[in-house]
């Protein structure tokens, strides 16, 4: 058996998660979610990031373009938030980018918009 990455972060992170969830449920449009968020991080001291910005360099060259992850939180986690019908494989793959320029290597995908919370660990 192999150990988690960041496992108790990550457990803080996604506790959060359900938090927020239990409280407001599905429905509620994707910035409503990161606000309580936020809001959960602010009052458990947990350090986070919201909308960090990071660029892309191709074959040297600096692009105009910029990714913005929701969060980073424990200055190493990447938390993507969505609020829809069900997570796809271009949610994981733009999770896989975010690691890639970032260099972190865990990111947590976390879907608002079921019934049940939704959540990935994705790790590159």
């Amino acid at each position: 058996m192999t150990d988690l990455i960041q496992k108790n972060e990550s457990y803080q992170i996604i506790g959060k998660c359900f938090e927020v969830h239990n409280q407001l449920g599905p429905g509620f449009l994707e910035v409503v979610y990161k606000d309580a968020l936020e809001l959960e991080f602010q009052q458990a001291g947990i350090p986070y990031e919201r909308e960090k910005e990071y660029t892309i360099v191709y074959k040297g060259i600096l692009l105009r373009r910029k990714y913005y992850a929701d969060f980073v939180v424990f200055d190493s986690i990447i938390l993507e938030v969505k609020a829809v019908s069900g997570i796809t494989d271009d949610f994981v793959a733009r999770c896989i980018n975010y690691l890639k320029v970032s260099g972190n290597k865990l990111a947590l995908l976390v879907n608002f918009g079921e019934p049940k919370l939704n959540y990935q660990r994705i790790v590159y």
